[in-house]
């Protein structure tokens, strides 16, 4: 008998979860590493975040504003949104988390995408819910097959949008029969933690749905565009009787007051925004041709990340993963999402990309 068999018996679902791995990668003999496996920006954190956490150092024996107002307010600003709509986070994890603690129960269902998040998985088991799993077609949700999910028992709707690990989305007509198909009493996440990456004419992030109806919740991160992964600051948009519960159930002080200065001044750095998305945009380009000539097959992205699938190579996704980590680079190995033979690369620094391609042309031609 092991210890966990003689430990107290936890909530029904929990000991069913695939604990959460971040991207990683075993890499030897590189004098440096890139790591591109989680989605992080190349560019840092914008200045006015930096100088805005030098600025607090001397107040970090004091506790957080426990309902990080000026963040709130600074959000609702840039984006032309109630602040009193507003909840912020340790991350968008912990908002995905906290709906799933308010509104599912043991013997709920909550509908997932088939390449969703691995993390709305965990959260809906963790509270005693049962998954179920939508299929996608070209890797892209498809609504249809969302909603012949629906039964009586569904209480949740998870979508990310774009998708991750796809980098796939739904227009705002799909996404709007979505919420038409739902009943009033099924909540409808929008995940829209790389909207600002999405510049399809038809992509919406989920607002005019949330000021519009009582049960959608649209999240939101800093760690991707703004490079405040460190911090973990997230936040949601969501009708009064949502934030309501939400705010009931969070911690008193779940956004430290580091990350709430710099979200603050993040959400302004309008020049480094248009910097990023413009080296994204002109990566996602270079990068698509380049591999399509190689024969890996790229999914059309919508983020700052691409999935590419080697398939059609005569190589596998696990010998390129072992080769690039052999040069110091780290990808996403995607057999957690059942795509094992495709990796999540994210888009690096001009540096970096370059070594990425000349590795995997020496590799494909190898």
């Amino acid at each position: 008998m092991s210890d966990l068999d003689k430990a107290p018996i936890p909530k029904a679902g929990i000991m069913q979860i695939n604990a959460y791995k971040a991207g990683g990668g075993q890499f030897s003999g590189a004098e440096k590493l890139y790591h591109l496996a989680s989605n992080e920006t190349p560019h840092g954190a914008p200045q006015q975040a930096r100088d805005a956490v030098v600025e607090l150092a001397n107040g970090i024996h004091e506790y957080p504003d426990p309902g990080a107002t000026k963040l709130r307010d600074a959000i609702a600003k840039k984006h032309g949104l109630n602040a009193e709509k507003i909840v912020c986070s340790n991350g968008s994890d912990e908002l995905l988390t906290l709906i799933a603690n308010g509104y599912i129960a043991e013997g709920d269902e909550a509908i997932i995408s088939q390449y969703g998040f691995l993390v709305y998985k965990n959260v809906i088991q963790a509270n005693g819910g049962t998954v179920v799993v939508a299929d996608e077609v070209g890797f892209t949700v498809v609504v249809d097959n969302m909603l012949a999910c629906v039964t009586d028992k569904t209480k949740v709707v998870y979508l990310a949008n774009p998708g991750n690990p796809t980098g796939t989305y739904i227009g705002a007509g799909e996404l709007n029969r979505l919420h038409k198909g739902l009943r009033s009493d099924i909540i409808l996440v929008i995940d829209s933690a790389y909207a600002e990456f999405c510049l399809a004419d038809d992509y919406h992030d989920g607002v005019d749905l949330v000021e519009a109806n009582d049960n959608v919740i649209m999240t939101r991160t800093f760690s991707k565009l703004y490079g405040l992964a460190g911090l973990r600051v997230g936040w949601c948009y969501a009708s009064d009787g949502i934030i309501a519960v939400l705010s009931r159930i969070r911690g008193p002080f779940n956004v430290n007051a580091t990350a709430q200065v710099a979200g603050a001044a993040a959400v302004f750095a309008d020049d480094f925004v248009k910097m990023s998305i413009d080296h994204n945009v002109k990566w996602a380009g270079v990068i698509g041709q380049r591999l399509s000539g190689l024969g890996i097959k790229v999914t059309p992205t919508h983020a700052n990340f691409m999935l590419i699938h080697f398939d059609e190579t005569g190589k596998t996704a696990e010998e390129a993963d072992r080769y690039l980590c052999s040069k110091g680079v780290v990808l996403r190995r995607l057999e957690a999402y059942n795509i094992p033979n495709a990796l999540r690369y994210t888009i690096g620094s001009d540096e970096a990309n370059e070594l990425v391609l000349s590795l995997l042309e020496t590799f494909i031609k190898s």
